[in-house]
């Protein structure tokens, strides 16, 4: 019967029919062919164009605009009703075809069974489309983004992507709502933890590598690798300027000049559709004053035109309707209007589009062109995913855990992740088992060893948007395990000490008193997964709880001990930094928590990964990163009259790029391989090198990132006072040295403007080039461009 089926519908799109089904107005009103409205970017030409044409000619607008309408199924990930009754709308939807996709569905059987409702028994009989939120992985869990992003590995990223991508489509998932690539300043906001940090640099490669991970390669011709049976459909989210949400509140306004929308939130973006990506979802926040919903300056100008994105804007959960509470929209039908009319192609949970079409189009409120330009979109990337080939997946083929192969994936890449922010001689001298004054790296000799902390025998290290069977099923290892088998001889004990959260002191004696009778202590804190990440901003970002007071507990001791953070932002820490001798920042490292948190304190691995986001000292401090812009009346200590605070340095606690090792290494100063270029010269493509000789000066191998700032000097916008324009992780055993080698050009030395419809300038004048293992980095070259 399947086959069947399948054969009569293949044979119904290929061959020339006229139109079938059209009803009232519609066809007046543009339901043949998907031609684009006047100014309204057209489908690109693609390898399924005439196939698309001949579905569309014989769609009714029903079923046009249900094509437009994606549902939930399994879990709510938002405000709505309960499971079992979404089920049942989304399976009465499809049978009548009225149905483009559903997100929140999983599992071979489950898939199989609605897709056969929408192929076999609705009148055209085509696929759906199915969404998942696959984050960090899918049975695999990998470190949360912000983790991956301080290994400054992009190829961590990918590696997530790749396997994420196998798991989920073999369980009848086509489409991912990743990778998240909002560039924030803003610590407080519980999404960073789903970001990549503060840069627009580091975020674009992220967002990149992800997206290749994922999609694969492209094929011949431009032809999508992602129909491939271990490949999905990447999301480019939240378009755009997210991560710029006013006081860290999730959903909250965003206002920004066109400069800093274009040389900060932008580039991330650029680069993932560069590298492929075949979605994008809108994001919840206003753009200085219009919300992204219903913004066609940045869905229509930026994204369809000047870049000429042919793919599927989807909404984000109920970003449709929620253009009425904005106070943008009146009414549900003014709601799918303005959204269409911006560049909505699809609406995801809400149902304005399919409810008001009909009336809007007969109306002549909506554009019959503009609503065939939308369908066709969701058309190709259904083709693009070989669902009209083949709507179904192998029950047999299905990936139900993690593998062997895959655990070491996840276990490798959160070690890399793991950034060492301290590391001090301790008073224990170079007697204690840390070896040579450094509590780190521990030694696998040791003979006693305490851990305490909430975090220590926790399998909840997994982090935020993990999915949520993987959570049921494979929680994520302990650091008490993985402390116990990386020192076997040792005797390990535990003490909790205190709660997550809570002001119960009575477990501190206890840790106190393992703390004294071991010779080192792991002391794990941090946040839980629930916490961070989606509707999880926090007006106090340091230790809940009375996890401070026990950190202070155990360095009373006297005994030497390591603070391991797992948490999924940046974490105020002055109450107790400079008591803690050594701190390993963790962050939430997904299903082999534990044992890739031992490799690195035992020395196994060497920590070799950098922050991508700042730390503050404060929270009154925030925002405090590292590519801001100079004022007039730049830091002096010693003039009040300058930009300070009264009780703070002007710092971060630790700043974007920092992190320790191992061992030590020396950056040597920057080569140019010309000091001046004509602007006119890197306007048409010329470049030039940056070379930089790294040593490493240590007694044992590791890994040093080395970086490169650009700070233009005179610009007629301010610039910031650096900017990451090159970054590359190498690894050197004892007194090896690497030159390393960064090639830019225009794209690094020069900046958008205020231009509304795009203006990019490279202005002559002075460029300091800085070359270091931090954004702090003091070797520079300068440049002048002529």
């Amino acid at each position: 019967m399947r086959d069947v089926r399948r054969r009569t519908l293949l044979s119904a799109i290929g061959a020339t029919t006229a139109a079938a089904g059209a009803v009232g107005a519609a066809g007046a009103a543009g339901t043949g062919p998907a031609h684009a409205a006047p100014g309204r970017p057209g489908p690109a030409a693609g390898p399924h164009d005439h196939r698309v044409r001949q579905l569309l000619d014989r769609m009714t607008v029903e079923e046009k605009l249900g094509q437009l309408q994606q549902l939930p199924w399994g879990w709510d990930t938002g405000p709505g009703g309960g499971a079992s009754e979404a089920a049942a709308k989304a399976e009465e939807e499809a049978r009548a075809g009225r149905l483009g996709s559903v997100l929140s569905i999983f599992g071979a059987r489950t898939t199989n069974a609605l897709q056969r409702v929408a192929v076999e028994e609705s009148r055209l009989g085509i696929p759906l489309v199915f969404g998942l939120d696959v984050i960090h992985g899918c049975w695999t869990t990998f470190p949360v983004p912000l983790a991956q992003a301080a290994s400054f590995d992009p190829d961590v990223a990918r590696t997530d992507g790749e396997v994420s991508a196998a798991e989920a489509r073999s369980n009848g998932v086509h489409w991912t709502f990743s990778p998240m690539m909002d560039v924030t300043h803003e610590p407080r906001w519980g999404r960073v933890a789903e970001s990549n940090g503060e840069d627009p640099y580091l975020t674009a490669a992220f967002a990149a590598a992800k997206v290749r991970g994922y999609q694969g390669e492209p094929g011949e011709g431009g032809s999508a690798a992602y129909g491939a049976r271990n490949r999905v459909a990447a999301c480019a989210k939240h378009f755009v300027a997210y991560g710029g949400a006013e006081g860290g509140r999730d959903y909250n306004t965003v206002d920004v000049s066109e400069s800093r929308l274009r040389n900060l939130y932008l580039p991330p973006f650029k680069a993932a559709l560069e590298a492929g990506a075949a979605t994008v979802m809108a994001s919840f926040n206003t753009i200085s004053g219009v919300p992204a919903h219903g913004n066609s300056h940045t869905l229509t100008d930026i994204l369809k035109k000047e870049w000429g994105f042919d793919g599927v804007v989807v909404s984000d959960w109920s970003g449709v309707q929620e253009l009425i509470p904005h106070g943008f929209a009146e009414d549900g039908a003014a709601a799918a209007r303005l959204a269409l009319d911006a560049g909505v192609d699809m609406e995801m949970t809400s149902t304005h589009l399919v409810t008001y079409g009909k009336k809007l189009l007969r109306e002549g409120r909506i554009d019959g062109r503009r609503l065939d330009d939308a369908v066709a979109r969701v058309l190709r990337l259904k083709f693009d995913l070989g669902l009209f080939d083949d709507p179904y997946v192998d029950e047999g083929d299905a990936i139900h855990g993690p593998t062997a192969a895959t655990r070491e994936a996840a276990r490798k890449t959160a070690a890399r992740s793991m950034v060492l922010l301290k590391n001090d001689d301790h008073p224990a001298g170079k007697g204690h088992p840390g070896g040579k004054g450094k509590v780190l790296p521990l030694q696998p000799s040791v003979r006693s060893l305490a851990v305490v902390g909430p975090f220590g025998d926790s399998d909840d290290l997994l982090g935020t948007w993990s999915f949520p069977e993987a959570v049921k099923k494979y929680p994520s290892v302990t650091v008490l395990d993985a402390v116990r088998r990386a020192a076997p001889g040792a005797k390990v004990t535990y003490a909790r000490g205190v709660d997550v959260e809570g002001e119960d002191m009575g477990g501190i004696p206890e840790a106190v008193a393992a703390a004294k009778a071991a010779d080192v202590t792991v002391v794990v804190v941090g946040e839980p997964p629930a916490m961070s990440g989606e509707a999880a901003s926090r007006s106090d970002i340091g230790l809940p709880g009375g996890q401070e007071k026990l950190v202070a507990a155990v360095a009373a001791t006297g005994k030497p001990f390591v603070v391991v953070l797992v948490n999924g932002r940046p974490l105020t820490m002055s109450g107790w930094l400079d008591a803690a001798p050594a701190v390993l920042e963790a962050w939430h490292p997904g299903l082999e928590a534990g044992n890739a948190i031992a490799d690195v304190l035992f020395g196994e691995v060497v920590p070799g990964g950098k922050l991508p986001v700042s730390f503050p000292r404060a929270v009154g401090q925030i925002p405090v990163h590292y590519n801001h812009e100079s004022t007039g009346r730049p830091y002096d200590a010693g003039n009040k009259y300058s930009s300070k605070y009264l009780d703070l340095p002007p710092d971060p606690q630790f700043p974007f790029g920092h992190g320790l090792s191992y061992t030590t290494f020396a950056v040597g100063e920057p080569r140019l391989s010309r000091e001046r270029i004509a602007a006119r010269a890197l306007r048409e493509g010329d470049t030039l090198e940056v070379s930089v000789s790294v040593t490493n000066t240590g007694d044992r191998a590791g890994d040093e990132v080395v970086q490169l700032y650009v700070h233009d000097l005179t610009a007629s916008i301010t610039q910031p006072v650096r900017k990451l324009r090159g970054f590359r992780r190498v690894t050197l055993k004892p007194g090896a040295s690497r030159t390393v080698r960064f090639r830019i050009g225009a794209d690094d030395l020069g900046f958008w403007t205020n231009a509304p419809d795009g203006e990019f300038r490279v202005e002559e004048g002075a460029v300091d080039l800085y070359v270091g293992g931090s954004s702090r980095a003091t070797a520079k070259r300068r440049l002048t461009i002529t």
